[in-house]
């Protein structure tokens, strides 16, 4: 108890310089904090959309009713998401090519494949958003704090202008609410790379299955179409 009062009565007692660097710090922490957990959500919702839609299209079903099924969703206002998305692109594509008797077969494979293409960046980006934000958390908040540091170490030295006499006792003070800036900065970093490593792994996972499935779905409608 008497350690935490001692860290409030430095943080109140820095100067307003070194205060605004610890707002600043601790604004990016909660900023981050707020993303990574909205993150976490996203990815949780991707990875049970892939378990879930690979169930129901590896079951052997029609893809026809298949695509129904996400129509369905859709003006239920239910959200689908990820993998259902590339197959949903792919197939509406192939089905409104294929109704045109003048279309050539490439022509219409070359056409679901590039919907697919489109769908696989948009889900790509959805799983990208903010972690732009949380690298560069990562990589500014240690320099940033390091900042706040030294702006409280040099007016810790600038009031010993105005002493007779240099003391530990005199400077500790000025020091120790520096090197909290410090601190807080590290505070606000060391979650935000965390964050950022383990969640570029798992959109690495994720891109990859759905590259997967786009190239296995893509040979179903090429054996489909050429079987003709």
């Amino acid at each position: 108890m008497n350690e935490t009062m001692s860290v409030t009565r430095l943080i109140m007692g820095a100067s307003p310089a070194v205060q605004l660097v610890m707002l600043f710090l601790i604004l990016l922490s909660v900023i981050s904090w707020v993303m990574i957990v909205q993150r976490w959500l996203v990815f949780s919702a991707a990875e049970k959309g892939i378990y879930s839609f690979e169930q129901r299209f590896w079951s052997g079903m029609d893809l026809s009713q298949l695509y129904k099924e996400g129509t369905q969703l859709h003006k239920e206002n239910q959200q689908v998401v990820g993998m259902e998305n590339l197959f949903r692109a792919g197939f509406k594509e192939f089905m409104r090519l294929r109704q045109k008797s003048s279309m050539d077969k490439d022509a219409i494979m070359d056409g679901s494949q590039r919907a697919m293409r489109v769908a696989y960046a948009r889900e790509e980006e959805k799983l990208e958003k903010h972690l732009a934000f949380l690298a560069t958390v990562g990589s500014v908040s240690p320099y940033i704090g390091l900042l706040g540091t030294v702006i409280g170490i040099m007016n810790s030295f600038l009031g010993l202008a105005n002493q007779t006499q240099a003391t530990l006792q005199v400077v500790a003070p000025g020091i120790a609410e520096a090197l909290i800036a410090t601190a807080i900065g590290l505070f606000a970093a060391i979650p935000a790379v965390i964050a950022y490593n383990r969640y570029a792994a798992k959109i690495e996972s994720i891109t990859g299955t759905y590259i997967t499935f786009s190239d296995e779905f893509s040979s179903i409608l090429h054996r489909q179409l050429y079987s003709q």
